[in-house]
């Protein structure tokens, strides 16, 4: 004999559900954005469980079943800003540097205040991956430089790129997105010319 359904149990399995299982973690990780961009800091302990169930209109169970510990729902959130902010370093050339960096200080502009502090051991490694891709960029872009030479200069293209100097130059000088977009990617502009050309932080009057 073939088993059969019990009358009126549910099909856990299936594409509706499947469909509105995924819908609902968009929605939660959409709420935990939307907290973020409201912080006052980079200080994600006021992304919890509690807020991002109560900001998403679910249960706090309901999060915990697509989210494990809270540190999951940070990194999914994290990981939606970079989709948003649409700003990847992994492949990116020497010459691309600018776009990105007017693409990331205009979404900065965004948040309520802008980040001023890492937020603990859960950007170490988006940290980490961000600076080895940097790196390669230059690597395959200034193919002169010694690997002592790529490594400061990657290094200044990051001090350039980085939040600290987003924040001083809106914060501390006044300047809009735009403006301080404009004046970074003119030092980047000098830098990429002058180790394109063989020019590199290693060189005595010029010259290699």
């Amino acid at each position: 004999m073939v088993a059969t359904p019990e009358k009126g149990k549910r099909r856990y399995d299936s594409p509706v559900r499947r469909e509105r299982s995924a819908e609902t973690r968009e929605r939660i990780v959409e709420a935990g954005s939307d907290l973020v961009h409201e912080l006052r800091s980079w200080d994600w302990s006021g992304l919890t469980v509690r807020e991002v169930a109560s900001r998403a209109g679910v249960h706090e169970r309901t999060v915990h079943r697509h989210f494990a510990t809270e540190r999951d729902l940070r990194a999914a959130v994290l990981q939606h800003l970079i989709d948003e902010a649409g700003v990847t370093v992994e492949g990116m050339r020497l010459d691309e540097v600018p776009d990105h960096v007017t693409a990331l200080f205009h979404y900065l502009s965004g948040f309520s205040n802008a980040p001023r502090r890492t937020p603990g051991a859960l950007f170490v490694a988006l940290d980490q991956r961000r600076k080895t891709a940097l790196l390669d960029t230059v690597r395959e872009g200034a193919r002169g430089l010694s690997e002592e030479e790529a490594h400061l200069v990657a290094a200044m293209i990051d001090a350039l790129w980085g939040l600290s100097t987003y924040n001083r130059l809106t914060a501390g000088w006044g300047l809009d997105a735009t403006q301080a977009a404009r004046g970074v990617n003119w030092l980047v502009g000098l830098l990429t010319e002058a180790v394109t050309s063989g020019r590199g932080p290693g060189s005595t009057n010029g010259d290699r």
